[in-house]
């Protein structure tokens, strides 16, 4: 009988683990529960422990017992398993098998030196492939970053199957938290009211999708949400190190097609009540100069973290999100805008196909970090071809697999907006019921919701200012002009 490890290299491994988990899960394959889900028989030294690993799974998760005998059936093509000895082999390791509560530390063991291998295997990738002069230095530091991000997320633990009382538990914390919370609300507040009521607040796990035309204001709607989330967080550390959201969230905000800056800009500008576009151009005064220095001072230390990576990758782009989740936490996720993701596809495939795998990440991502993604979309053109423009599902860009992943859609919609684009001649009847309309409609924006898959469809009408653009609660605008400068935003997006 040939010993697997008289073929043993250099490389980082224990095939003396290899064997004791096979072992183990051969005198009982109820040990199998002990075993990580993420590993896999790639993860072992040996080929042939991977090969014997992946039909014991396979037993296993089919019902079946891992027998010696049933996996010599399995094997008997294999070159490998003839060499080392056949059933004696698989008997040997059985017989030489440890206590099998054991098994998990020796499945740990395993992907632990799967894991040191694939860091040497990246290095040596990187080495020999630095000097290439085809690829721009950039280009080679982000395939490594890639590389090792990919590799951080390795054997991720999803959350294990949990009883109806352990739900319970949790869906009544939610209630209990709601019925204690101002609004009632069982999500991240927006502090637009009559839309957070409407919607609950922002869901963990859940993924919100905010449609539009051009210059409707999802950008500016999305950053007064992510803001006045950043603005009201509050945490405590709880005794194993981690810290407990209170109040408000950490807000990580993809940002692909502004610059951070350009974010930051309008958010001064709507804090200190000064034109973005005057801030852009310089005509402002001493006094407004200090007060948006005074505003840096106020706003510095939120935690909205902005990245502004264009044109990413979708799974870069969730690595980047998770890496930033360990190192800071996240309690709210927002990307600007879908269609500027990237996937792995090549130019000129199926853009279907690549918006349903980006929409099925972020909402695998909304699930795996329990957190709320909200995802702006574009609209396609259609909308501009009919008489009534307000959004509707079908309009969505590649509206399939964005219709099917998301738990909620929401249109941004301002009337005003093409009235004022379709301005009749003067002195015409329909120039007077054109001034109506725009009286009617002047200093509104309407929050269409499409799609809610835990609650109401419907409108909401928020108030929107053009000269400040400008997004607040309308039926109480007065509430917060008593109560002085409340945070809201709006604006082109």
């Amino acid at each position: 009988m040939t010993d697997p490890r008289e073929h043993a290299e250099a490389m980082p491994h224990n095939l003396e683990s290899e064997q004791a988990l096979l072992g183990a899960l051969l005198v009982d394959s109820n040990a199998f529960e002990r075993v990580p889900d993420h590993l896999r028989g790639e993860h072992f030294y040996e080929p042939l422990h991977g090969l014997i690993y992946d039909e014991i799974a396979k037993a296993v998760m089919s019902g079946g017992r891992a027998e010696p005998a049933l996996l010599t059936d399995a094997l008997a093509h294999v070159p490998a398993f003839k060499e080392a000895g056949g059933i004696a082999y698989l008997l040997d390791l059985f017989e030489k098998a440890p206590p099998t509560f054991s098994a998990g530390d020796y499945a740990r063991s395993v992907h632990d030196h799967a894991i040191r291998r694939d860091l040497i295997r990246i290095g040596g990738e990187m080495a020999a492939t630095a000097a290439d002069p085809s690829a721009s230095a950039k280009e080679h530091l982000e395939r490594a970053e890639g590389a090792l991000f990919s590799l951080a997320e390795t054997g991720e633990q999803a959350k294990g199957v949990c009883t109806f009382a352990e739900a319970l538990e949790g869906a009544l914390a939610q209630a209990q938290a709601a019925f204690s919370r101002d609004g009632k609300l069982t999500g991240l507040a927006t502090e637009l009211v009559d839309l957070g009521q409407k919607v609950g607040g922002l869901h963990p796990s859940d993924l919100l999708i905010l449609a539009g035309r051009p210059s409707m204001g999802k950008t500016a709607l999305a950053t007064n949400i992510a803001f006045n989330a950043a603005r009201h967080y509050r945490g405590e550390v709880q005794p194993d190190g981690t810290v407990k959201t209170l109040a408000g969230g950490r807000v990580f905000f993809g940002s692909l097609e502004m610059s951070a800056e350009q974010l930051a800009l309008r958010i001064i500008a709507d804090r200190t009540g000064i034109s973005s576009d005057r801030i852009r151009k310089g005509h402002v005064s001493r006094e407004e100069m200090q007060r948006m220095l005074d505003v840096r001072a106020e706003l510095g230390a939120i935690p909205l973290h902005i990245d502004p990576t264009g044109g990413i990758n979708i799974a870069k782009l969730c690595a980047r999100a998770r890496r930033h989740h360990r190192k800071h936490g996240i309690d709210l996720i927002v990307i600007d805008y879908l269609q500027l993701i990237t996937t792995d596809h090549q130019k000129g495939g199926n853009r279907v196909q690549e918006v349903s795998q980006i929409t099925g990440a972020l909402k695998a991502l909304a699930k795996e970090l329990n957190v709320p993604v909200i995802a702006l979309s574009q609209l396609s053109r259609q909308v501009e071809t009919r008489d009534d423009k307000r959004p509707q599902l079908s309009d969505l860009r590649e509206s399939g697999s964005i219709e099917q992943d998301a738990d909620v859609v929401m249109f941004v919609y301002r009337e005003a907006y093409y009235l004022g684009r379709a301005e009749p001649t003067e002195g015409t009847e329909k120039h007077l019921k054109w001034q109506e309309d725009m009286e009617r409609a002047h200093g509104q924006a309407e929050v269409i919701i499409g799609k809610q898959r835990h609650g109401p469809i419907g409108t909401v009408k928020l108030s929107f200012d053009e000269d400040t653009t400008r997004f607040g609660n309308l039926a109480r605008e007065q509430d917060y002009q008593a109560a002085g400068p409340r945070y809201s935003f709006g604006g082109e997006g």
